[in-house]
Protein backbone atom coordinates (compact mmCIF):
# COMPACT_ATOMS: atom_id res chain seq x y z
CA UNK A 1 0.00 0.00 0.00
CA UNK A 2 3.05 2.35 1.17
CA UNK A 3 4.68 1.75 -2.52
CA UNK A 4 1.09 2.45 -4.27
CA UNK A 5 0.40 5.55 -2.00
CA UNK A 6 4.40 7.01 -3.08
CA UNK A 7 3.66 6.09 -7.07
CA UNK A 8 0.44 8.35 -6.76
CA UNK A 9 1.51 10.70 -5.27
CA UNK A 10 4.77 10.68 -7.17
CA UNK A 11 2.49 10.56 -10.59
CA UNK A 12 0.42 13.36 -8.97
CA UNK A 13 3.63 15.61 -8.59
CA UNK A 14 4.66 15.08 -11.87
CA UNK A 15 1.57 16.18 -13.96
CA UNK A 16 0.95 19.11 -11.57
CA UNK A 17 5.02 20.19 -12.32
CA UNK A 18 4.14 19.26 -16.23
CA UNK A 19 0.92 21.36 -15.97
CA UNK A 20 2.94 24.54 -14.44
CA UNK A 21 4.91 24.40 -17.31
CA UNK A 22 2.84 24.28 -19.87
CA UNK A 23 0.61 26.94 -18.40
CA UNK A 24 3.36 29.59 -17.81
CA UNK A 25 4.16 28.85 -21.34
CA UNK A 26 0.84 29.11 -22.68
CA UNK A 27 0.49 32.39 -20.72
CA UNK A 28 3.40 33.90 -21.74
CA UNK A 29 3.07 33.20 -25.63
CA UNK A 30 -0.27 34.45 -24.94
CA UNK A 31 0.80 37.46 -23.45
CA UNK A 32 3.15 38.33 -25.94
CA UNK A 33 0.94 37.50 -28.95
CA UNK A 34 -2.32 39.18 -27.97
CA UNK A 35 -0.49 42.46 -26.83
CA UNK A 36 1.22 42.27 -30.46
CA UNK A 37 -0.80 40.60 -33.03
CA UNK A 38 -2.95 43.42 -33.34
CA UNK A 39 -0.22 46.04 -34.54
CA UNK A 40 1.21 43.79 -37.43
CA UNK A 41 0.36 44.15 -40.79
CA UNK A 42 1.67 44.33 -44.32
CA UNK A 43 2.73 47.83 -44.21
CA UNK A 44 4.38 47.04 -40.81
CA UNK A 45 6.81 43.65 -42.29
CA UNK A 46 8.02 45.73 -45.20
CA UNK A 47 8.10 49.14 -44.22
CA UNK A 48 11.43 50.75 -42.63
CA UNK A 49 11.50 51.99 -38.98
CA UNK A 50 11.02 55.25 -37.92
CA UNK A 51 12.54 57.20 -34.77
CA UNK A 52 10.40 60.39 -34.88
CA UNK A 53 7.21 60.05 -36.13
CA UNK A 54 4.58 57.21 -36.13
CA UNK A 55 3.90 54.60 -38.70
CA UNK A 56 6.82 52.66 -38.02
CA UNK A 57 7.97 49.08 -39.30
CA UNK A 58 10.27 46.00 -39.52
CA UNK A 59 10.90 45.29 -42.85
CA UNK A 60 14.38 45.72 -42.76
CA UNK A 61 15.18 43.77 -39.18
CA UNK A 62 13.05 41.28 -40.85
CA UNK A 63 15.16 40.85 -43.87
CA UNK A 64 18.18 40.94 -41.60
CA UNK A 65 16.82 38.28 -39.57
CA UNK A 66 16.40 35.71 -42.58
CA UNK A 67 19.51 36.31 -44.02
CA UNK A 68 22.02 36.10 -40.91
CA UNK A 69 19.97 32.86 -39.68
CA UNK A 70 20.48 31.38 -43.26
CA UNK A 71 23.65 32.32 -43.74
CA UNK A 72 24.52 31.18 -39.97
CA UNK A 73 23.02 27.58 -41.01
CA UNK A 74 25.27 27.35 -44.38
CA UNK A 75 28.24 27.73 -42.04
CA UNK A 76 27.29 26.12 -39.12
CA UNK A 77 25.62 22.76 -40.52
CA UNK A 78 28.54 21.66 -42.29
CA UNK A 79 30.69 21.71 -39.54
CA UNK A 80 28.31 20.81 -36.76
CA UNK A 81 27.40 17.32 -38.61
CA UNK A 82 31.10 16.87 -40.15
CA UNK A 83 32.35 17.32 -36.02
CA UNK A 84 29.53 15.52 -35.05
CA UNK A 85 30.56 12.40 -37.79
CA UNK A 86 34.14 12.45 -36.46
CA UNK A 87 33.53 12.60 -33.11
CA UNK A 88 31.17 9.62 -33.22
CA UNK A 89 32.44 7.39 -35.29
CA UNK A 90 36.17 8.05 -35.67
CA UNK A 91 37.59 9.63 -33.10
CA UNK A 92 39.14 7.32 -30.72
CA UNK A 93 38.72 6.89 -27.21
CA UNK A 94 41.16 8.31 -25.10
CA UNK A 95 41.47 11.29 -22.67
CA UNK A 96 42.44 14.12 -25.83
CA UNK A 97 38.69 13.14 -27.09
CA UNK A 98 37.73 13.57 -23.80
CA UNK A 99 39.33 16.60 -22.98
CA UNK A 100 37.46 18.15 -26.88
CA UNK A 101 34.18 16.85 -25.16
CA UNK A 102 34.50 18.90 -22.55
CA UNK A 103 36.16 21.89 -24.19
CA UNK A 104 32.88 21.43 -26.03
CA UNK A 105 30.47 21.00 -22.87
CA UNK A 106 32.19 24.17 -21.43
CA UNK A 107 31.49 26.30 -24.91
CA UNK A 108 27.88 25.59 -24.70
CA UNK A 109 27.86 27.35 -21.36
CA UNK A 110 29.60 30.58 -22.61
CA UNK A 111 27.02 33.23 -21.97
CA UNK A 112 26.42 34.63 -25.32
CA UNK A 113 27.84 38.31 -24.27
CA UNK A 114 31.09 36.50 -23.84
CA UNK A 115 31.00 35.80 -27.40
CA UNK A 116 29.80 38.43 -28.54
CA UNK A 117 32.86 40.12 -26.88
CA UNK A 118 35.13 37.86 -28.52
CA UNK A 119 33.49 38.52 -32.16
CA UNK A 120 34.13 42.07 -31.44
CA UNK A 121 37.94 41.76 -30.63
CA UNK A 122 38.56 39.02 -33.20
CA UNK A 123 36.29 39.43 -36.06
CA UNK A 124 35.60 43.09 -36.02
CA UNK A 125 38.90 44.11 -35.03
CA UNK A 126 41.46 41.78 -35.89
CA UNK A 127 40.38 40.06 -39.18
CA UNK A 128 38.81 44.01 -39.95
CA UNK A 129 35.15 42.56 -40.88
CA UNK A 130 33.96 45.13 -39.56
CA UNK A 131 30.62 45.53 -37.79
CA UNK A 132 28.66 42.97 -40.29
CA UNK A 133 26.29 40.36 -40.98
CA UNK A 134 29.07 38.05 -41.49
CA UNK A 135 30.64 38.86 -38.36
CA UNK A 136 27.51 38.13 -36.52
CA UNK A 137 27.12 34.73 -38.37
CA UNK A 138 30.42 33.60 -37.59
CA UNK A 139 29.91 35.01 -33.76
CA UNK A 140 26.65 32.93 -33.82
CA UNK A 141 28.39 29.97 -35.25
CA UNK A 142 30.68 30.03 -32.46
CA UNK A 143 27.81 29.66 -30.08
CA UNK A 144 25.70 26.95 -31.91
CA UNK A 145 28.37 24.88 -33.23
CA UNK A 146 28.43 23.05 -29.63
CA UNK A 147 25.15 22.52 -29.53
CA UNK A 148 25.27 20.62 -33.41
CA UNK A 149 28.34 18.66 -32.42
CA UNK A 150 26.59 17.25 -29.13
CA UNK A 151 22.99 16.85 -30.93
CA UNK A 152 24.98 14.72 -34.16
CA UNK A 153 26.80 12.94 -31.53
CA UNK A 154 24.12 11.35 -29.96
CA UNK A 155 22.06 11.09 -32.73
CA UNK A 156 24.51 8.72 -34.67
CA UNK A 157 25.15 6.97 -31.30
CA UNK A 158 21.23 6.22 -30.92
CA UNK A 159 21.31 4.31 -34.53
CA UNK A 160 21.04 0.78 -32.79
CA UNK A 161 24.25 -1.24 -33.02
CA UNK A 162 22.28 -3.93 -35.34
CA UNK A 163 21.86 -2.15 -38.28
CA UNK A 164 24.89 -0.75 -38.43
CA UNK A 165 26.54 -3.85 -38.52
CA UNK A 166 24.50 -5.21 -41.23
CA UNK A 167 25.53 -2.36 -43.34
CA UNK A 168 29.19 -3.42 -43.13
CA UNK A 169 28.29 -6.83 -43.43
CA UNK A 170 26.59 -6.15 -46.69
CA UNK A 171 30.18 -4.87 -47.77
CA UNK A 172 29.13 -1.01 -47.25
CA UNK A 173 32.21 1.22 -46.98
CA UNK A 174 31.87 3.01 -43.23
CA UNK A 175 31.22 6.34 -45.10
CA UNK A 176 28.62 5.30 -47.22
CA UNK A 177 27.09 3.29 -43.67
CA UNK A 178 27.12 6.89 -41.98
CA UNK A 179 25.31 8.61 -45.04
CA UNK A 180 22.78 6.10 -46.29
CA UNK A 181 22.19 4.03 -43.06
CA UNK A 182 22.82 6.28 -39.98
CA UNK A 183 22.34 9.54 -40.97
CA UNK A 184 18.67 8.96 -42.22
CA UNK A 185 17.74 7.11 -39.09
CA UNK A 186 19.10 10.00 -36.69
CA UNK A 187 17.40 12.71 -38.69
CA UNK A 188 14.82 13.50 -36.71
CA UNK A 189 17.59 14.17 -33.59
CA UNK A 190 19.80 15.85 -35.93
CA UNK A 191 17.26 18.64 -37.69
CA UNK A 192 15.57 18.68 -33.78
CA UNK A 193 19.66 20.45 -32.92
CA UNK A 194 19.12 22.41 -36.04
CA UNK A 195 15.89 23.74 -34.94
CA UNK A 196 17.36 24.97 -32.07
CA UNK A 197 20.25 26.14 -33.36
CA UNK A 198 18.24 28.00 -35.77
CA UNK A 199 15.87 29.09 -32.87
CA UNK A 200 19.10 30.70 -30.53
CA UNK A 201 20.24 32.44 -34.26
CA UNK A 202 16.42 34.00 -34.37
CA UNK A 203 16.53 35.04 -31.16
CA UNK A 204 19.89 36.23 -29.87
CA UNK A 205 20.67 39.84 -29.26
CA UNK A 206 23.23 40.09 -26.93
CA UNK A 207 26.14 38.61 -29.44
CA UNK A 208 24.85 40.71 -32.32
CA UNK A 209 25.28 44.21 -30.49
CA UNK A 210 29.18 43.68 -30.72
CA UNK A 211 29.40 42.01 -34.24
CA UNK A 212 26.80 42.74 -36.45
CA UNK A 213 25.93 46.18 -35.19
CA UNK A 214 22.54 48.41 -34.26
CA UNK A 215 22.00 49.69 -36.97
CA UNK A 216 21.11 49.55 -40.76
CA UNK A 217 22.36 51.55 -44.26
CA UNK A 218 19.08 52.18 -46.02
CA UNK A 219 18.86 49.03 -48.10
CA UNK A 220 17.64 49.32 -51.67
CA UNK A 221 16.06 46.24 -52.42
CA UNK A 222 15.94 46.52 -55.84
CA UNK A 223 19.86 46.12 -56.04
CA UNK A 224 21.16 42.38 -55.80
CA UNK A 225 24.19 43.24 -56.31
CA UNK A 226 25.97 41.51 -52.77
CA UNK A 227 29.11 43.94 -53.43
CA UNK A 228 26.89 47.33 -52.91
CA UNK A 229 27.38 48.51 -49.76
CA UNK A 230 23.25 49.31 -49.94
CA UNK A 231 22.46 46.13 -51.11
CA UNK A 232 20.22 43.73 -48.93
CA UNK A 233 22.62 40.62 -49.94
CA UNK A 234 25.78 42.38 -49.18
CA UNK A 235 27.00 39.94 -46.00
CA UNK A 236 29.86 42.56 -45.36
CA UNK A 237 27.05 45.42 -44.44
CA UNK A 238 26.02 46.76 -40.89
CA UNK A 239 22.65 44.99 -39.62
CA UNK A 240 20.37 45.36 -36.70
CA UNK A 241 17.91 42.34 -36.16
CA UNK A 242 14.89 41.99 -35.20
CA UNK A 243 16.03 41.11 -31.48
CA UNK A 244 18.29 43.69 -31.56
CA UNK A 245 15.49 46.40 -32.75
CA UNK A 246 13.47 44.70 -30.13
CA UNK A 247 16.07 45.64 -27.22
CA UNK A 248 17.17 49.38 -29.44
CA UNK A 249 13.20 49.92 -29.60
CA UNK A 250 12.29 49.37 -25.57
CA UNK A 251 15.76 50.95 -24.32
CA UNK A 252 15.90 54.05 -26.47
CA UNK A 253 12.20 54.56 -27.47
CA UNK A 254 12.83 57.43 -29.43
CA UNK A 255 9.50 56.74 -31.43
CA UNK A 256 6.18 57.78 -30.33
CA UNK A 257 4.77 54.32 -31.02
CA UNK A 258 7.94 52.52 -29.52
CA UNK A 259 5.64 50.36 -27.60
CA UNK A 260 3.37 49.44 -29.76
CA UNK A 261 6.32 48.57 -32.43
CA UNK A 262 8.09 46.52 -29.49
CA UNK A 263 4.94 44.56 -29.06
CA UNK A 264 4.13 43.74 -32.69
CA UNK A 265 8.00 43.10 -33.48
CA UNK A 266 8.13 40.57 -30.09
CA UNK A 267 5.31 38.62 -31.60
CA UNK A 268 6.62 38.74 -35.67
CA UNK A 269 9.52 36.78 -33.78
CA UNK A 270 7.44 34.10 -31.55
CA UNK A 271 5.44 33.40 -34.61
CA UNK A 272 8.23 33.08 -36.73
CA UNK A 273 10.11 30.82 -34.56
CA UNK A 274 6.93 28.59 -33.97
CA UNK A 275 6.55 28.77 -37.76
CA UNK A 276 9.96 27.14 -38.35
CA UNK A 277 9.62 24.79 -35.27
CA UNK A 278 6.49 23.13 -37.01
CA UNK A 279 7.88 23.09 -40.62
CA UNK A 280 11.15 21.51 -39.29
CA UNK A 281 9.33 19.23 -37.60
CA UNK A 282 7.65 18.20 -40.67
CA UNK A 283 10.37 18.04 -42.95
CA UNK A 284 12.00 15.85 -40.38
CA UNK A 285 9.55 13.33 -40.24
CA UNK A 286 9.31 13.30 -44.38
CA UNK A 287 12.67 12.84 -44.75
CA UNK A 288 12.89 10.21 -42.21
CA UNK A 289 10.13 8.48 -44.50
CA UNK A 290 11.98 9.50 -47.26
CA UNK A 291 15.26 7.89 -46.54
CA UNK A 292 14.08 5.09 -44.84
CA UNK A 293 11.02 4.05 -46.53
CA UNK A 294 8.60 3.56 -43.25
CA UNK A 295 5.31 4.58 -43.85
Amino acid sequence: MKAKTADKIATAVIIAVSGLIVLVLAGLLGYILIRGVGHISFDFLTSPPETIRIGGGIGPQLFNSIFLLVLTMIITIPIGLGAGIYMSEYAPANRITNFIRLIVEVLSSVPSIIVGLFGLLVLVNMFNFGFSLFSGALALTVFNLPLMVRITEQGLKGVPREQKEASLALGLTKWKTITSVMLPISMPVVLTGTILAAGRVFGEAAALLFTAGMSSPRLDFTNWNPLSPFSPLNPFRPAETLAVHIWKINSEGLAPDASQIAAGASAVLVITVLLFNFGARWLGRYMYRKFTAIK
